[in-house]
């Protein structure tokens, strides 16, 4: 009895992991049928690497230690990146509740927090597109990255954990305003202030302490955190990787159950 029940649990994970997986190739193939999106993404950070960026270092106003000002940035810019990318992530669901596909998704079998993560998981594939976009603006501007395969890999983790992590929040949001006016504004609201309130552009030392006491909750900071660490050669990690890690991981367990809760009153 005990083995038969272990099986059942195993085939239940494997259930949900290959619903997840589908609902991720339904999400993406969305992207591979219209790349210009990716394009019109990199805009952005673009203009921070090649124009912000080399401003900011020249003056050399912000302390870095043995960073360059670039090589500091460089990371907070991929985190951005992902972010923007997945805070917005939620308006497709409220498209898809206008086009009725929300409505047959709920009338499947397949759990809340499978389309939930799925939705988690094709984001994550915007990402690291975007970090290649980042990755190849950083070397025309003799960015130091680290090149070792572990640590490549480790990007590969935290721009998936990063992506999940706040496509997921999006649909919280999305579930919550249900109209795409009011998701846009929203979003607005909550993007700046997450990135500016982060390590991203400037180290958290140099914060005012009430701004400090935020950053210290803001998830973007060890997404930037461990980014840095990873990615650049000689970059260092204020709170070690495994804790940035652990922190990410716990926020979107916490922001699918949250989401898969909501999931169903999009439509109402």
């Amino acid at each position: 009895m005990q083995k038969l029940g272990i099986v059942n649990y195993f085939g239940a994970i494997v259930n949900f992991a290959g619903k997840t997986v589908t609902m991720a190739e339904l999400e993406a193939r969305k992207l591979h049928h219209d790349y210009t999106d990716l394009f019109t993404r990199a805009v952005q950070p673009a203009l921070w690497l090649l124009i912000v960026g080399p401003v900011l270092a020249s003056i050399r106003a912000i302390p870095t230690g043995k960073l360059p000002y670039l090589d500091f940035m460089a990371p907070g810019i991929l985190a951005q990146s992902v972010l923007f990318i997945s805070i917005f992530y939620g308006i497709a669901t409220i498209w898809e509740r206008d086009l009725g596909i929300v409505h047959k998704f709920l009338a499947t079998p397949t759990p809340r927090s499978a389309l939930v993560m799925g939705k988690a998981l094709s984001a994550g594939e915007r990402g690291l597109a975007q970090a290649v976009i980042v990755y190849v603006l950083a070397l025309g501007l003799n960015v130091h990255l680290s090149w070792n395969i572990v640590n490549l890999l480790l990007v590969f983790v935290v721009i998936m954990l990063g992506s999940a992590l706040f496509s997921t929040f999006s649909l919280i949001i999305a579930c919550l305003v249900k109209t795409r006016e009011r998701f846009m504004g929203m979003g607005q609201v909550l993007t700046n202030p997450l990135f500016f309130a982060s390590n991203a552009i400037y180290p958290i030392a140099i914060m005012p302490g009430w701004l400090q006491v935020i950053s210290q909750i803001n998830p973007l900071t060890y997404e930037v955190d461990a980014l840095r660490a990873l990615m650049i050669m000689d970059g260092t990690s204020m709170y070690g990787i495994p804790f940035d890690l652990l922190f990410l991981v716990v926020a979107i367990g916490i922001n699918v159950a949250i989401a898969a809760k909501l999931y169903p009153r999009i439509v109402i």
